[in-house]
Parts: structure tokens; C-alpha cells; sequence
């Protein structure tokens, strides 16, 4: 399995697909620059900002009128790469892959600021610590990538990965999987970590970037494709401007922006909603100095663990992966 297809998947389960659009507003937007932007996984709170910005005008005040695209059978990555969506919601993992494999893409902005998946557990399995991973059996996704990250985090913590019974869950959900198949698999607190305890499930969490700095990683990003920037950067740039400001609205007004995202997307469990906003808020900008900013040692980090895991052939140019150049200067 690509890292393209499993840095997703872990919200698939909890998340569910579409290939739907939001649609753009017809009426009054003859005189508004026309941008096709691409989710990553049926709207959740990563997606907040991006539908604040819509709805609060926030991309019409920069002559955009922003169509909202719900993924298909079609990947993020493969939409920006061939040129059916200007921008879209990435991974520096899946990016990292992708352009180790020759498209061209470009992460404008860091949703989250510090990597907040981990391996979940019910308490009452006894999980708090990569060491006791030993001798459970884990939900897995098939994926190398998977595979070496908690390699990494068991020999930081004198473990043996081999001690592991990988058993291949896919898209399951996961309260079945870990009272019926598992012991722990691997999540975003942010949504699947909001949704126990809104069920009354107490989790152990075990977060990549606690245990290693390399896999403190972007996740989830903006992109767009290296055409983009090249041909029409004021374009990438008045996007940018919006998103952010998007998401500044979040992050200052969690309530009022998960109300945004519920009345957008009415599919959606409210209470989780507003829950997940109110944890994750705070989280997109967190210990940086604003929002979106990415540094290039973590990115190289990395792409280095990705390369000596054989996850990618080919190094990759970190400089040409990413670029702060269009966020709104501070």
C-alpha cells in the first residue's frame, strides 16, 4: 500500500467517503476568479478552515470563488499533479512519496502544526508505552510506512517489533476492531479520540511525535502544483491569504467556526464536531510563531526516515517540497 492511500485511510474508518461537490455559489460570482480546491476525506474539522473562508467571504474578498471538492476515486495528490484541482488538502507523507515518484507538488501551509496521530488503545488494555506494545496485536493498514514508524518507536524504547501481531483491519472501524479483532490500531485524537469519549471509552494514546522527532511530521498540509506557482502566484498567494484566515477564525472562534462546518455539512455528528473543533483549534497554530508556517529541518527529518526505511527510491528535494512564501507576512 502507498503511503498516498494509507495517510488518509486512518480517517476513512472514522470519516466515510463521497464523491460529491460542495458546489460554488453561481449568482454574483461572474467577476470572481474560479478555483477548484480538493478534500483528502469527507469534511471533518482538519477541513474547518477552509469552509469558514467560504462562507464567511473570506475567498471573495480575494476574488476567488472557491468550489469544494469531495473526494472520489481519485486521490488529492493525482487531482493537483494533472491539473483537475488548483489546491487541496495533502500529507507531507503522501506529498514526500509523490514527488519522490516525479509530480510536481507543493505544500503552501501546515493545517496542524505538530503531528497529532497515535496508537490508541481501551484502557483496559494496559498500552502506555511502546514497550507494551510487545505481544498485542495491532490493526493495521498493510502499509510499510506504518510498519517502520513503530519500528522506530519500539527500539527508542528497548521493544521488538517483531514481538507485534500485525493484523490487517483496513478501513475498519475502530470500536469494533479493538473489542473484536485488536488491541490497538493507529488514529487522529482529533476525531476518533473526540468520538470515545463522546462514547464514553477511555483511550491510552501513544503519539508518534512523543516518541520521535522524525515523525513529528505535517499532517494534514495545503497544496498545489509547481505550475501553479510558476504560472499564477498571485493567484496561490490570495488563496493562501484566505485559508489562513480561514483557520485564524478557528482557532480564535472554535464555536462559531464548528457551527460553519455543521451547517455546511448537516451529515455530520454535531456534538463531534463541535468537540473535535474545541480540541483541535488551538492545535493548527499551537507552539509556532502563526499559522501555517513550516520549518525545513522537520521536513527533512522526514524525508531522510522515508529514504533509510526504503518507503522512497529517490531523495527528495526538501526546498522544492514546501514553501512559506505565500502566507501572510507576520
Amino acid at each position: 500500500m502507498s503511503i498516498i492511500l494509507f495517510v488518509g485511510i486512518i480517517f476513512l474508518a472514522a470519516c466515510g467517503q463521497s464523491d460529491e461537490s460542495n458546489g460554488s455559489d453561481e449568482e454574483g460570482n461572474a467577476d470572481l476568479t474560479p478555483v477548484k480546491f480538493a478534500l483528502d476525506w469527507t469534511p471533518n474539522t482538519n477541513h474547518t478552515g477552509i469552509y469558514v473562508a467560504k462562507e464567511k467571504g473570506f475567498f471573495k474578498e480575494q476574488g476567488l470563488d472557491v468550489e469544494i471538492l469531495l473526494p472520489g476515486e481519485v486521490g488529492v495528490n493525482q487531482l493537483l499533479a494533472a491539473g483537475k484541482a488548483d489546491f487541496g488538502v495533502s500529507y507531507q507523507e503522501g506529498l514526500t512519496q509523490a514527488r519522490s515518484e516525479g509530480l510536481p507538488l507543493v505544500s503552501i501551509a501546515a493545517v496542524m502544526q505538530h503531528n497529532t496521530a497515535g496508537y490508541a488503545s481501551p484502557v483496559e488494555k494496559g498500552i502506555t508505552s511502546p514497550k507494551d506494545f510487545e505481544g498485542k496485536k495491532f490493526g493495521a493498514y498493510g502499509s510499510d510506512l506504518e510498519k517502520a514508524m513503530m519500528t522506530t518507536l519500539m527500539e527508542n524504547d528497548n521493544a521488538n517489533v517483531d514481538e507485534v501481531d500485525f493484523i490487517t483491519t483496513g478501513d475498519s472501524d475502530f470500536f469494533v476492531a479493538v473489542e473484536r479483532d485488536v488491541d490497538f490500531s493507529l488514529v487522529y485524537y482529533g476525531w476518533t479520540g473526540i468520538e470515545a469519549e463522546l462514547r464514553g471509552v477511555d483511550l491510552n494514546m501513544v503519539y508518534l511525535a512523543d516518541f520521535s522527532d522524525k515523525l513529528d511530521f505535517y499532517t494534514p498540509i495545503l497544496a498545489t502544483n509547481e505550475k501553479m506557482i510558476s504560472e499564477d502566484p498571485e493567484l496561490v498567494e490570495a488563496f493562501t491569504h484566505a485559508a489562513v484566515k480561514g483557520y485564524e477564525f478557528a482557532i480564535e472562534q472554535p464555536e462559531e467556526a464548528a457551527q460553519v462546518l455543521i451547517d455546511e455539512v448537516p451529515d455530520l455528528d454535531p456534538e463531534l464536531v463541535k468537540r473535535s473543533q474545541e480540541w483541535l483549534s488551538p492545535r493548527y497554530k499551537d507552539d509556532a510563531d502563526h499559522f501555517g508556517i513550516q520549518e525545513q529541518e522537520r521536513w527533512q527529518k522526514f524525508a531522510d526516515f522515508l529514504l533509510e526505511n526504503n518507503i522512497i527510491d529517490e531523495a527528495v528535494d526538501i526546498d522544492q517540497a514546501f514553501t512559506n512564501e505565500f502566507l501572510p507576512e507576520k
